[in-house]
């Protein structure tokens, strides 16, 4: 049986999704929070790539970041603090046709779910995961969190911080199986969507750490930045990111960073001169969790409705039967 020309350019325009298909109800994030540039970056990359919505899922933990699944018209799962790593893990052994998002905020991922954060990377299983980053936490009206400046002022430390932050970038390149590590600021969001897209595209655990604004808790943190652009150094390479023109002139403190180079990632991560945007690492040869415990079968609505109605029958009561019993 063949198929007609006239089916293929129907089926290839079924599948094509405009913008407003992947948006999802009004954000309630404060105005100019950085959120908001990841949202518009990640809904450019499912239109751009073409993500079947009903094919794609966002996991979030407990976060102003993990409101994000609300304003994605694909599936979501908001779960509970510092979780949103095992539940998608899940999600992907047991259906790795989908397109798996995590997003995490600084608290939610480098703190309460901090475990789940090292073993994910050790798993490697292929999904991209967003470290929203305001470096305080924001939905519970300001605490320091693991990545908070020394001396930052909250509700938590009124006297200021008394730790040096966390480096999600440093911890990330320190565990075994790592395959892709990037960081972007969400003030250059032609960036944002470059390294996303590239991550994406990584087959393994992406890992992409986002420094975001906060207008509300920690204003002005990185204001200097903003207006000085040789204070973000921005990582180029073949293999890696390339610089569109316009943002060339702007931003000239730049450096050639080959991507597979492991030891040099970890040092460009724990420089403090400015701030490295781009891809630090990238090993696509890395194996993958879910390709060593693949399923013989994949499962399918049948499958997984026969297997429900399996447990289910264990207690039920039949009209003209025994009582099943736990």
């Amino acid at each position: 049986m063949t198929t007609s020309l006239t089916d293929c350019v129907l089926a290839l325009y079924e599948e094509h999704h405009e913008l407003e298909e992947y948006q999802s109800g009004m954000p309630r994030w404060c105005n100019g929070c950085g959120d908001n540039a990841i949202l518009t970056a990640v809904q450019r990359l499912c239109r751009d790539a073409e993500l079947r919505p009903e094919k794609t899922v966002f996991v979030s933990g407990i976060g102003c970041s993990s409101r994000f699944p609300h304003y994605m018209k694909t599936y979501g799962f908001h779960s509970i603090h510092g979780r949103a790593l095992p539940i998608a893990e899940g999600v992907k052994l047991a259906r790795p046709d989908l397109h798996v998002f995590v997003n995490t905020g600084d608290g939610d991922c480098c703190s309460i779910g901090a475990a789940h954060w090292i073993h994910a990377i050790r798993y490697n299983m292929n999904m991209t995961v967003i470290l929203h980053d305001n470096q305080i936490y924001g939905l519970t009206k300001k605490q320091a969190s693991p990545t908070s400046p020394l001396g930052t002022r909250s509700n938590t430390t009124p006297r200021g911080s008394y730790l040096e932050a966390l480096n999600p970038l440093t911890v990330t390149l320190g565990v075994q199986n790592v395959s892709f590590v990037a960081q972007v600021v969400d003030w250059i969001p032609d960036l944002v969507f470059d390294v996303l897209s590239a991550a994406y595209r990584h087959q393994g655990f992406s890992f992409v750490r986002v420094i975001q604004r906060c207008p509300e808790f920690q204003p002005g943190l990185h204001e200097i930045a903003m207006r000085e652009p040789n204070r973000v150094q921005v990582l180029t390479h073949p293999r890696g990111l390339q610089l569109d023109p316009s943002l060339e002139r702007v931003y000239k403190n730049r450096l050639e960073h080959d991507p597979s180079d492991l030891s040099r990632a970890r040092d460009i991560a724990s420089s403090t001169d400015a701030i490295p945007v781009g891809i630090l690492y990238w090993n696509p040869e890395v194996p993958r969790y879910e390709q060593i415990r693949a399923p013989s079968q994949l499962r399918t609505p049948d499958k997984i409705r026969a297997g429900l109605e399996a447990e289910l029958d264990k207690y039920t009561i039949w009209p003209d039967g025994p009582t099943a019993t736990t």
